[in-house]
């Protein structure tokens, strides 16, 4: 075994990590939690033969960028931002994850992170997700890989006849990891009675709905929502499964299979451009056909069902958005009314630091490299309050994992969620609590695509 080579015992076997850059901390990267094949659902892996090898990140979901580089899309904010001059790997077996714990802890607080892409793109291993300094506040960081697109989330009725229902593959995957974590993470210094969701766009919908599904009751202590979730004023109507089968036949039809056997023994690429050249006669209608389903199971009701019976999980929550999100009046008034709504105490914020290096502004996506302390992967001229505006931001974050409170020594105050619509606003100059109306934040976002 090599200096920086790490061996830890789990109830899946011995596992070989790494010495992290974060002082004092471990790397497990590329951990199968669970195997599923083609429109399958997972099972949650329980044992491995020999030692795993976790020292490298596992491939991400594919996707369609795996087929197309970015640079051909005419949208290349997003790859310049998080992912240029990065090497990423692709495989419809995604079903991954990475541990980053402090080394010799136990009983830690644990954050699970899901990556948001509109449940079309993204990996846990972009620039600004890789390897976050939580752990030096004594938190273990989980990020993980599920299935995306067409390969996560097309609803057929041929398998609904099989498996009772169809759809919502890539949850059902992020549950298996939840699963995975609850059953492993002692292991590696983390507290399975305390874990915290975390996701961002896609991923806080993500959260909110495993915060809704039965099937997560016992995985899940406290959830952080950012730029996405909350009463959904953007994401409108949430559908049932029958309602996309005339999709998905047209999908097949497209990708020239004559039965479902044959899409699933096809090249994956096939289904990918039938379902792309969909997007493309229509992006707004048909992407709503990849997205979460009412499919009586992991998802026995809507968002709107679960957010009017509340009916959702009776835990602290964190929940914002940013000044320049994608739509910021309606993603403020969301986060604002949902961590209000809550029955335990909830905390609302709104990220307004403007990014240095261009006039992008607190774009979509803009916050990650603050929450996760990664300022250092990225492009920008970052100054010293950037730096410490990140320090603090973290350490919000850590101590909510920790206690469900996010206040603590030498941070502004930040009060819990209340109707006079105040909330932290982490901005170009301080931290303070101000009342937000959302209506204030009405504009064109400056960053279009994902």
């Amino acid at each position: 075994m090599e200096m920086n080579e790490i061996l830890y015992s789990t109830p899946c076997g011995m596992i070989k990590g790494t010495l992290a850059r974060q002082s004092g901390a471990v790397a497990f990267k590329g951990i199968r939690y669970a195997r599923a094949k083609r429109w399958q659902y997972p099972e949650v892996v329980t044992k491995w033969e020999g030692t795993y090898d976790a020292t490298h990140y596992g491939p991400c979901a594919l996707q369609q960028r795996a087929y197309m580089p970015e640079t051909a899309t005419g949208r290349v904010f997003y790859y310049h931002e998080f992912r240029e001059n990065a090497t990423f790997t692709y495989d419809e077996d995604c079903q991954y994850l990475n541990v980053f714990a402090p080394k010799d802890i136990k009983n830690a607080p644990v954050i699970v992170y899901i990556h948001g892409g509109a449940l079309l793109g993204g990996s846990s291993d972009e620039l600004c997700f890789d390897e976050p300094v939580w752990t030096r506040d004594g938190v273990v960081a989980v990020t993980i890989n599920y299935r995306l697109g067409p390969l996560g989330f097309a609803c057929f009725e041929e398998l609904a006849a099989v498996d009772g229902h169809t759809g919502n593959y890539g949850l059902y995957d992020q549950l298996a990891a939840l699963q995975w974590v609850h059953n492993n993470i002692a292991s590696f210094g983390g507290n399975p009675d305390n874990i915290t969701i975390m996701g961002q766009s896609a991923g806080a919908m993500s959260v909110q709905h495993i915060i809704s599904s039965p099937l997560a009751k016992r995985l899940v202590h406290k959830a952080v929502l950012s730029s996405g979730g909350g009463r959904g004023r953007m994401f409108g109507k949430e559908y049932s499964m029958e309602h996309f089968y005339p999709f998905w036949k047209e999908v097949m039809r497209r990708a020239k299979a004559d039965s479902l056997e044959d899409l699933r023994t096809m090249d994956a690429k096939n289904i990918f451009d039938a379902f792309g050249s969909l997007l493309g006669e229509n992006f707004a209608k048909n992407r709503e056909a990849c997205n979460f389903v009412v499919d009586g199971a992991a998802m026995p009701f809507s968002i709107h069902e679960v957010a009017d019976k509340r009916l959702y999980m009776d835990i602290p929550y964190m929940i914002g958005s940013n000044s320049e999100d994608m739509d910021p009046s309606s993603m403020n008034l969301d986060a604002q009314e949902w961590a209000q709504e809550q029955k335990t105490p909830s905390y609302a914020y709104l990220f307004s630091r403007q990014l240095p290096g261009d006039t992008a502004g607190a774009f979509h996506s803009a916050d990650l490299w603050y929450w996760f302390g990664t300022l250092n992967r990225c492009w920008r001229p970052f100054t010293e309050y950037d730096k410490q505006l990140s320090e603090k931001m973290e350490k919000y974050l850590t101590n909510f994992a920790a206690t469900g409170d996010p206040n603590g020594d030498d941070l502004p105050k930040w009060e819990v969620a209340k109707s006079s619509r105040s909330l932290l606003l982490l901005g170009d100059t301080r931290i303070n609590m101000e009342k937000v109306e959302p209506s204030s934040l009405t504009k064109e976002a400056k960053v279009k695509g994902w």
